[in-house]
Order: structure tokens, then sequence, then C-alpha cells
């Protein structure tokens, strides 16, 4: 029988429910995603260290673990709470229940819950740090305030360079800010060599290599916190290398530009996100997981142009640069396990690094 656990947030709300996964009490920033599927994608996506993830979708874990779906080889989130769980999983392809999973990785879960409820108390006051644990009378809510999700980046980044299809025609340096294995995987169908490399990489680093395009990954934490890196895309910009920027990528090319972003009161997570091309007026649904956003008012006309919108609060979802042979996004065209309506943004990459040479 599963214990009882209980989710405290910083304001002092209490949701009683069951515990699954690893046993302890684990402090995190509480953030919601609307995917009805991607469970695995989402708990193996680095995007997430520091957070405990809250499944709107009533139901997960119902076709198991599926190692071959993962983003990365671990959980990078501190915990995950869903309304009920699926004890006993039916597909062809699994090789585990999700419980086992938490457990072997040590992450702590909470089911049974009203996820509707807790959803909407983060919608109309904003993400919020929450602790999840057997005993809510010895909560320290100053501890729970206190919370915020420090060294994101080099928590999550591989710490040497891994050479992906050593035999691809064009090579493309990966800078790691938390990689999604989809990002790989996407760019190597595309007949391309991979470098992953550390986010510390040195510029010097980076063109040893000798990339014929730069691709600058998603990840956790507040883009800001990141002036190394910022340093670095300042430099790798003057080299008219062709740079392709994906969600934390994104932020921190504007912000190597000079942009702004700013936190989102509760952030765009999930797989059905739609944006709007301003190019073609076409509108896409897409996969986000995003915390922060570039603001609009920032952004220099003269060296860049807002290429997609956020469809449903006009944020801005990707930036073409008109200086540079430089562009990027907010949104996931890798997009495993879905959608991928924006996976052609990889075809236009590659367009660019072949007019490049």
């Amino acid at each position: 029988m599963l214990s009882k656990t209980y989710l405290v947030l910083e304001t002092g709300q209490i949701f009683e429910g069951r515990s699954f996964g690893a046993e302890g009490d684990v402090i995190g920033e509480i953030v919601f995603t609307t995917g009805m599927t991607g469970y695995l994608e989402t708990l193996t996506d680095k995007s997430y260290y520091g957070q405990i993830i809250l499944y709107t979708y009533p139901l997960i874990g119902n076709y198991g673990v599926i190692p071959e779906d993962f983003e990365s080889k671990s959980i990078s989130a501190f915990g995950c709470i869903a309304k009920e769980v699926c004890g006993y999983p039916s597909n062809f392809r699994c090789k585990g229940d999700l419980d086992s999973f938490l457990k072997e990785r040590n992450i702590p879960g909470l089911c049974g819950i009203d996820t509707r409820e807790l959803t909407k108390t983060l919608r109309e006051h904003g993400t919020m740090n929450g602790l999840i644990t057997r005993n809510p009378e010895k909560a320290d809510l100053d501890e729970i305030r206190a919370y915020s999700v420090k060294k994101a980046v080099e928590s999550v980044s591989v710490k040497e360079k891994i050479t992906v299809n050593s035999e691809g025609r064009y090579t493309v340096a990966l800078l790691d800010f938390g990689y999604k294995e989809n990002i790989v995987r996407e760019l190597v169908k595309r007949g391309c060599k991979v470098v992953i490399m550390p986010h510390d990489s040195t510029i010097k680093d980076i063109l040893d290599q000798n990339p014929d395009g730069i691709m600058l990954s998603n990840g956790p934490g507040d883009p800001a916190d990141n002036p190394g890196i910022i340093s670095t895309l300042k430099q790798l910009i003057k080299t008219n290398i062709p740079i392709f920027g994906i969600c934390l990528g994104h932020q921190l090319l504007a912000l190597a530009h000079g942009f702004e972003t700013r936190k989102l009161k509760y952030g765009h997570r999930g797989s059905n996100q739609p944006i709007k091309d301003l190019n073609s007026g076409r509108v896409y649904i897409s996969s986000q997981n995003h915390g922060y956003y570039v603001t609009t008012e920032s952004i220099d006309r003269k060296v860049a142009q807002v290429s997609f919108i956020n469809m449903n609060d006009n944020t801005c979802e990707g930036l073409k640069y008109l200086n540079s042979p430089a562009f990027s996004v907010q949104f996931h065209p890798e997009g495993c396990g879905g959608p991928q309506d924006t996976d052609f943004l990889f075809d236009l990459f590659l367009e660019g690094i072949g007019a490049n040479g």
C-alpha cells in the first residue's frame, strides 16, 4: 500500500496524496506540463533540472518505460506529480513500470492529489516552490520559499566532448547546455557529424573542431545566470559560422546580442503549444518547455526580426538575425515524442551550412 505523502507549497497550502517512486523529501520549483503523452521524454529532459514536474493529463505510466525514447540517460527533474499512475503498463516496447524506474533513480513521486486544483493555483499565482514530504507538520516555509535552481547548466552538461557519426558530411558543434538526444538524432539523420561539447568550451575549443555549423541546445535555469557562455557566443557570432539555437540556446543567443529575457508567470510546457510563422502566416503546433522568454521590446529590429510568436500570449518564439547566418527558436523542432511539424528548421540550418560552404 502506498504511503500518505504531501505537497507543501511555499504559501503553506497542503495537498494530500500517496507516494510512488523513491522515498524521501524534496524541494523544487513546481511546473506543469500539458502533454497527453511523452512522460518519458519529459522526465529525461535535462531542462527540468531543479524542478518538480506536474502532469496535467490525469494518467501517466500506461505504456511503461521505453529506454529508446529517453532524451538522456538520467532524470534531471527532482520529482514528479500525477493524478494517477498506471502500475501495470501494456506496450510491446515496454521494459518496466514507472514506479520502479523512479525508485531506481531515487526520484520521489506524488500521486492521488487534485492536479486540476494545483494547476489552477499555479496559473493564478504563478510558478512556485514546493516540498514533497511525508511530514508536512515539519515543513519550513522559509526554506521552501528560499529555494532556487542553482548551477543548472553546469550540473547537466557533458564534461568532455563526445563525437557522434564521425563520417558525417558536415561537422556540427553542439554546445551542450542540457541537450536532448533527438537534436542529435535529427542532425545525424541529415548526414552530420555531431561533436557534443561542454557548456564551458572556449572559443578555441569550438573552432578547433572546424565546425561547419554551431548548434546551441536547450537547457535548464535562468539564461542570465550564464555570463561565460554569453561571452563566448559574442565571439562566435563574429566568425560567420551558421548558428541554430533551440530554447535556452535561443535565449542565450539573444542575450549575446544585447536583448533581454524575463521569467514567464507559469511557463510554456507541453506538446500542444500553438505558434505562428510571421513570414508565411502558418500556425504550427509545437513542443515547448521553458520558463523564460526574450522580451519583444528589447529586440533591436536592425539586428534581428521576430520569426515566430506564441498564439496564446504573443511572446517571441523565434528570431532571425540580419547581420549573421544565425537563427533561433524558443520551441522544440526536434519534438520527440511529438509533434514534429517544425522539423524542417533542421533542413534550413543545413541549407545555411551548405550555402556558407
